[in-house]
């Protein structure tokens, strides 16, 4: 009786063997394991290297230090302490659907994941703030959003909280209100920068000047770096807007999310840290020029060793 008991508990695949009051372990061939732990830590270098790469490009370069770029620095740090202390931990427990790292260590871990999730969205709507001043109202631009302002800002948004919350006021206060207010601000500047496309134009049509194309490029810049920063954040959107919706069904509805699905959106959700900083490698020109710049001084460091 004893050894048929003993038996049936080596069968059942526990986190903890020896306790069946544990979850059971994802049991799968070692090539598919092999498989998932090698692109997660494909994913991990690329939003840490990443993200590095862009907070040493804006804070060793003195001009690169704008406000925008600032507020930029601050999102890439945060999406870098992700990759650091939340995806290499919260991944292998995707994988293996077991939890090793103890109770204490859960709870810091939850502490960072709820911390970084309100920094990195108050990042974004602060980037939204500062493209929509410096589109829509450019001289209150010049004059209020200044570099410690903005540091200030940062300092304070970087304090944090945490308490604990239902899922629905998580939903409005964390996601919802966040992207009702950074759509709004992206939808006016859009109107903007069309209608100022509108009387540049009307105007070329009657003076073509040099100092009237002197006169554009500041514009020109402003609107290519809301456009940049409007696809940060619709890839923000794409990549979280799927996890909150099956939060909601799966915590109010007696639908059942597969285990395996909402995996995957929360690997989604991690990729958004890592897809950042190619974006800004894509459209911003000072972004390659200091990755190269950086890559140029390693090779010649390790070139001395």
């Amino acid at each position: 009786m004893d050894g048929s008991y003993l038996k049936s508990q080596q069968l059942v695949p526990y986190c903890y063997p020896h306790d069946n009051r544990s979850c059971l372990r994802e049991i799968r061939s070692s090539a598919v394991y092999g498989m998932l732990y090698i692109l997660s830590a494909l994913s991990v270098m690329l939003t840490v290297v990443g993200n590095l790469l862009v907070v040493i490009s804006v804070s060793h370069f003195k001009q690169l230090h704008t406000p925008s770029n600032l507020l930029v620095l601050s999102l890439a740090a945060t999406d870098f302490l992700i990759g650091i202390f939340l995806m290499p931990f919260n991944i292998s427990k995707i994988i293996e659907n077991c939890w090793y790292f103890g109770d204490r260590f859960c709870f810091f871990i939850a502490l960072a994941d709820y911390t970084l999730t309100s920094v990195s969205i108050s990042n974004l709507i602060f980037i939204a703030i500062d493209r929509y001043v410096a589109i829509c109202d450019p001289l209150l631009y010049s004059a209020k959003i200044t570099v410690p302002i903005v540091q200030l800002i940062i300092i304070r948004d970087c304090q944090g909280f945490y308490a604990e919350s239902w899922v629905l006021m998580e939903f409005i206060i964390m996601f919802l209100i966040p992207c009702a207010v950074m759509a709004s601000l992206y939808s006016k500047i859009f109107l903007v920068a069309r209608r100022h496309l509108k009387i540049i134009n009307s105007v070329n049509q009657h003076i073509c000047t040099k100092e009237l194309h002197q006169n554009k490029r500041p514009k020109n810049s402003e609107r290519k770096a809301a456009k940049t920063l409007g696809i940060v954040i619709s890839v923000y959107f794409i990549c979280w807007v799927p996890f909150y919706t099956c939060k909601i069904i799966y915590t109010y509805t007696t639908l059942r999310v597969p285990n395996v699905f909402f995996n995957i959106l929360v690997w989604l959700i991690y990729f958004n840290s890592g897809m950042n900083p190619i974006i800004y490698a894509l459209f911003y020109p000072w972004f390659k020029k200091s990755v190269k710049l950086i890559y140029n001084f390693w090779y010649f460091i390790m070139s001395l060793v």
